[in-house]
C-alpha cells in the first residue's frame, strides 16, 4: 500500500472519528474510549490472570488501560487528531504496513475486565485494524478479575470464566448467568463439553452470520449480548439451520421472534393477567371508540385444541375436553373446533399445528406444558395465529399461557381441615415443585390456621415418594389434602381433602377442581370483544400469562354432603370473600421457616410473588425438595415449570427455556 492510498485510509477514519465524537456529544455519552484506571476500584479486584496471547474480537476493545492519548482517539477508536499532525504520520505509517508486505506483526497488550479490553500498548494498531473492520487482533492479555458479589454483570462474568474453559471463545459471552449450559444443549452438546478446533470454527462462522443479520435488524438497540440474542432464536431454529439459510430468510426468521428478544432485555417480561375481559368492562364505562373497534373483531373463530393424552386415558386431557365441549354448547353459532389427541411433544405436535392451521384454525390451546416447543414454533412459523400453552411463567411474546389460582381453593380446603383436625396434625400431599404449587401449600396452612391457631401441616410429595398418601396416614394425620380432582363428574376415591376413619380408609370431604368451561368460554369472548389485541397493543409488550380464579369461576371447590352444616355454611362465607376480593389468603401476617417476615398483615402479594413462591410458611412441617430427590417421571415438568428451574443444568434433548 502507497503511503497516499493510506493517507486517504486515514481521512476516512478521521471522518469516522469526528462523526462518532459529535454523536455521543449529542446524546451525552462519554465521546473518548474508556479508561480503566478510572473505571476499576482494585479494591473490588480479585486478582489477576494472565491469559498469553489470544484474538481479541475487536469490537470488545472499548478503551485504554490510562489515560494518555484518550483525546485523540473517538470511543470508536477512530482518530480525531489532523492530517498535519505528527500522530496522523505514525498512524499512516502503520496503516502502510498493515496491507504491506510487512504488516502489522506485533501483538498489541491489554487488560481484560468484564469481557472487555483496553489497550495498554497497541492503541494506534486497533485503530488501523478497526478502521478496517478487522473481525480480530492479536494480543497480549491480563484478565482482571472482579470480586463475586450481587451484581448480575459480575455473575454473568463467572459463568462466562467457566464457559471460556470450554469453548476458548471471548464472543460467547451472555448478560445473564446460567446461559452458557442452555447454549450447549441446544448446540447438542453436553454442560461440560470441551470445544474442539472445528467445533470452535464452525460456531464463529454460523455464529458472524447471525450476528450481522440480528445487527441489521436492530440488534444494537437492545441491551442485550448478540449470544443472548442467539439463544432466543435457538429456542425455535435449529443452529444448523443457519448454513441452509439465506440472508432474507434468516432476517425474516430474526424478526419472527423478535418480540421475545425484547422480552429477553427485560426485566418484568411476564404480564399475570388476573381478571377476566369481563371484569374489566366492568370497572369501566364503555365508550365510543370500543363499540367502534368492536366491528373490526372476528366474527367467528375456528380453534383447536392439542393434547398429548386422550380423554379416554387422561383425566387431566378429559378436563380439558370438556372444556371445549362447554365452548361448543356456549357459543356454537361463532366457534368451530378441531381436536388433536395423543400428541407427542416435538415434531409430532409441530405437524399437528401445521394441519390445524391448513383446516383454517385462527387459534391452538396447546393443554400441557411440555408441548410449549411446538407452540414456540408456530407462533414464528405462522404470524397471526393465536397460540396459548396450559403452563404459567413462560416468557414468549408470541405464546400466551394459562393457568388456575388453584391456590385460593387450597385456602378454603384449609379451612375445612382445620376446622375438622382432632389435634391440628393435618397431612398434606405435594405434587411437583412447580409454580403455583407452594402458594397452594402455603394458602392450606394459612387457611388451618384461620380456623385452628395450632395447625400444623405435614409436607410429603408424590414426586419424591410412591405413596406419599399412605405415609402420612400411618403417621396418624387425621386428615389428609391429597391430590385435587380435575373435573366434578369423575370423583375417584381418595380426593382432595380426605378424613382418615378409624379402620384406616379414607373418606373425601372436599377438592378444588378446574372449570376449563369457564376459562375457554371467557378467553375466547375476549378475543371476540377485544381484550386479545388490546394486550398486544401496548409500549411495554410482554408475555402474557392468564392466571385467573374464583373470581373468573375458573376455579371451585366441590363439596361432599357428609361436611356439617356448620363447616359448609363457613366454606360458602369464605368462597364468597375470595371471590369478591374481601378475603386475600395471602394478606396476614406471615413468617417462613427460615423465620424471615413475608408479611406484616398490611401487604398484598402480586400475582408474580404469589406464583413464584418458593418458600413454606412456618407452620410447614417439611421442604420443597431438589431436583435430585426426584422421582424421573417428575423431572421433565420440573425442568419446565420448576421454581428452581433456572439453576437447573438443561438437556440436550429437551427444550431450551
Amino acid at each position: 500500500m502507497s503511503r497516499q492510498e493510506a493517507r486517504e485510509q486515514y481521512a476516512k477514519a478521521l471522518r469516522l472519528g469526528q462523526k462518532n465524537y459529535k454523536e455521543c456529544v449529542v446524546l451525552g455519552r462519554y465521546p473518548y474510549p474508556q479508561v480503566l484506571d478510572e473505571i476499576l476500584n482494585e479494591a473490588f479486584v480479585a486478582g489477576q490472570v494472565e491469559m498469553g496471547i489470544i484474538e481479541i474480537p475487536t469490537e470488545q476493545i472499548v478503551g485504554t488501560k490510562t489515560a494518555g492519548r484518550r483525546s485523540a482517539f473517538a470511543a470508536n477508536f477512530m482518530p480525531l487528531l489532523d492530517l498535519d499532525s505528527e500522530f496522523s504520520t505514525k498512524w499512516i505509517s502503520l496503516c502502510a504496513d498493515h496491507l504491506g508486505d510487512e504488516g502489522i506483526r506485533d501483538p498489541i497488550r491489554c487488560f481484560e475486565y468484564l469481557g472487555r479490553f483496553y489497550v495498554q500498548e497497541g492503541n494506534k494498531r486497533v485503530s488501523v485494524l478497526k478502521s478496517y473492520d478487522a473481525p480480530t487482533i492479536p494480543g497480549y492479555v491480563i484478565r482482571m478479575i472482579p470480586k463475586w458479589n450481587d451484581d448480575p454483570a459480575v455473575q454473568a462474568y463467572y459463568d462466562f470464566m467457566a464457559s471460556y474453559q470450554l469453548t476458548g471463545l471471548y464472543r460467547v459471552y451472555f448478560s445473564r448467568a446460567g446461559s452458557f449450559p442452555k447454549l450447549q444443549a441446544a448446540l447438542g452438546f453436553e454442560a461440560d463439553h470441551v470445544w474442539t478446533a472445528d467445533e470452535r470454527q464452525h460456531f464463529i462462522a454460523g455464529f458472524t452470520f447471525f450476528r450481522d443479520a440480528y445487527r441489521k435488524q436492530g440488534g444494537g438497540t437492545l441491551p442485550i449480548t448478540p449470544a443472548d440474542a442467539l439463544l432466543v432464536w435457538l429456542r425455535v431454529y435449529d443452529f444448523e439451520q443457519l448454513w441452509k439459510m439465506p440472508a432474507a430468510e434468516l432476517a425474516k426468521s430474526i424478526a419472527a421472534v423478535w418480540p421475545d428478544m425484547k422480552l429477553a432485555a427485560s426485566a418484568a417480561p411476564i404480564d399475570v393477567s388476573t381478571e377476566t375481559e369481563e371484569q374489566k368492562q366492568e370497572e369501566t364505562s364503555p365508550n365510543l371508540l370500543g363499540r367502534f373497534l368492536k366491528a373490526m373483531f372476528p366474527s367467528h373463530l375456528n380453534i383447536a385444541f392439542i393434547n398429548e393424552g386422550g380423554p379416554e386415558t387422561s383425566d387431566w386431557t378429559r378436563a380439558h375436553d370438556l372444556g371445549r365441549q362447554y365452548l361448543e354448547a356456549v357459543m356454537e353459532d361463532k366457534v368451530t373446533t378441531q381436536v388433536f389427541n395423543n400428541v407427542d411433544p416435538g415434531e409430532s405436535a409441530e405437524n399437528a399445528i401445521d394441519e390445524a392451521v391448513e383446516n383454517g384454525a385462527q387459534v391452538v390451546f396447546a393443554t400441557t406444558p411440555p408441548l410449549i416447543g411446538a407452540c414456540r414454533k408456530a407462533a414464528a412459523k405462522h404470524p397471526g395465529l393465536r397460540v396459548l400453552n396450559c403452563s404459567a411463567s413462560m416468557p414468549y411474546a408470541g405464546v400466551r399461557t394459562y393457568y388456575s389460582r388453584i391456590y385460593e381453593g387450597k385456602f378454603i380446603t384449609g379451612a375445612i381441615a382445620g376446622a375438622m383436625s382432632r389435634d391440628g396434625h393435618i397431612g398434606y400431599v405435594g405434587s411437583n415443585p412447580i409454580f403455583g404449587v407452594p402458594a397452594g401449600i402455603n394458602a392450606f396452612a394459612l387457611g388451618a390456621r384461620l380456623t385452628n391457631p395450632r395447625a400444623r401441616i405435614r409436607l410429603r410429595w408424590s414426586c419424591v415418594e410412591e405413596d406419599a398418601l399412605g405415609a402420612l396416614a400411618q403417621e396418624g394425620a387425621d386428615l389428609i389434602s391429597n391430590r385435587d380432582i380435575p373435573t366434578p363428574d369423575r370423583v375417584r376415591e381418595p380426593w382432595g381433602l380426605c378424613l382418615t376413619k378409624p379402620d384406616g380408609t379414607l373418606e373425601s370431604l372436599a377438592s378444588p377442581y378446574w372449570h376449563w368451561g369457564n376459562f375457554y368460554v371467557k378467553l375466547v369472548r375476549s378475543m371476540f370483544s377485544g381484550g386479545w389485541d388490546a394486550l398486544s397493543s401496548r409500549d411495554d409488550e410482554r408475555a402474557v400469562n392468564y392466571w385467573w380464579g374464583m373470581s373468573s369461576r375458573a376455579v371451585g371447590v366441590l363439596l361432599s354432603q357428609k361436611l356439617p352444616a356448620g363447616v359448609t355454611q363457613l366454606v360458602h362465607i369464605l368462597q364468597k370473600g375470595v371471590t369478591d376480593g374481601s378475603i386475600e389468603p395471602f394478606r396476614r401476617p406471615i413468617c417462613s421457616q427460615d423465620g424471615q417476615i413475608r408479611n406484616d398483615g398490611e401487604k398484598w402479594f402480586s400475582p408474580a410473588e404469589i406464583l413464584h413462591m418458593d418458600w413454606l410458611c412456618d407452620c410447614v412441617d417439611g421442604s420443597i425438595p431438589a431436583f435430585e430427590e426426584l422421582l424421573p417421571r417428575s423431572r421433565p415438568i420440573v425442568r419446565l415449570q420448576g421454581v428452581y428451574r433456572d439453576k437447573i443444568l438443561p438437556e440436550k434433548e429437551g427444550p431450551v427455556l
